[in-house]
């Protein structure tokens, strides 16, 4: 597959998706979902120019970092952390970039995750083969669950909203799910769920915010796609598979890349 990928014999995608089964990844556990990057970082312009290198992240960093304001903050948790009973090593982030609460929090339009995102937040949560559809559910039982979706504010309303929440947030380091690739419903409501209001604006949560450059959920997937497979990316992706899957996992290297996990 290494061969094959260097050789350009196989997209982008389908290696980051060896990559994942490789590493143990695998759409049967939510956690242990496939990861994915986040690969641009202009998610603001009328147009997305793929062979302007300032529209990519910078792949080289973990996403806690990619804005460098963030990186004076995480290098001084790490050196200022201290386990009285010597037990947790240090780390950088507390949180991960892949977990079951990361991949229903995109997912949330489409189920079975809808319903898992309601069991979660409702303290019902539990991993099972056996999930049932809300439609499926008893009337005793949508009552006792209706509003039980998170804060509006949290959920994943708005691509450029994540992408900057991101930027501002150090201890935010949610990279993304391969259906920001090929799977245009889970950015719309097709169910209209209702996902609430969004305090400051008062704007109803509904489908997903675009960035400008997109016209619709298809024209984000199509161009999205095509920046995965773009030049840039293909000339970068090695470095944040070595952050992920490689040797600045841990370790004096993962240190250096400001890329220790709790």
């Amino acid at each position: 597959s290494l061969q094959k990928w260097v050789n350009r014999e196989i997209s982008n995608f389908d290696y980051l998706i060896q990559l994942n089964t490789m590493a143990g990844r695998t759409y049967n556990d939510l956690a242990q979902y496939p990861v994915f990057p986040w690969i641009l970082q202009d998610y603001t312009s009328e147009e997305l120019d793929l062979n302007n290198p300032a529209v990519f992240r910078d792949l080289s960093k973990p996403i806690g970092v990619v804005n460098e304001k963030n990186a004076k903050a995480v290098k001084e948790k790490y050196e200022n952390f201290e386990d009285p009973l010597g037990i947790i090593d240090k780390f950088h982030y507390g949180t991960h970039y892949s977990n079951a609460a990361g991949v229903m929090h995109y997912l949330i339009r489409v189920e079975p995750f809808t319903t898992l995102h309601i069991q979660l937040q409702s303290g019902r949560y539990v991993v099972s083969r056996k999930i049932l559809p809300l439609r499926t559910w008893s009337k005793s039982n949508l009552n006792f669950l209706i509003n039980r979706f998170d804060c509006a504010d949290r959920q994943f309303h708005s691509i450029p909203a994540t992408w900057q929440a991101l930027m501002d947030n150090p201890n935010d380091v949610k990279e993304l799910i391969p259906e920001f690739f090929y799977f245009p419903e889970f950015l719309e409501n097709q169910n209209g769920f209702n996902l609430g209001q969004l305090q400051m604006s008062k704007e109803v949560v509904n489908d997903v915010v675009l960035p400008k450059w997109a016209h619709s959920p298809e024209d984000f997937i199509y161009k999205h796609r095509k920046a995965l497979e773009s030049e840039y990316v293909s000339a970068h992706l090695h470095e944040w598979i070595d952050l992920i899957f490689g040797y600045k996992q841990r370790g004096p290297a993962a240190v250096e890349a400001l890329n220790v996990f709790y």
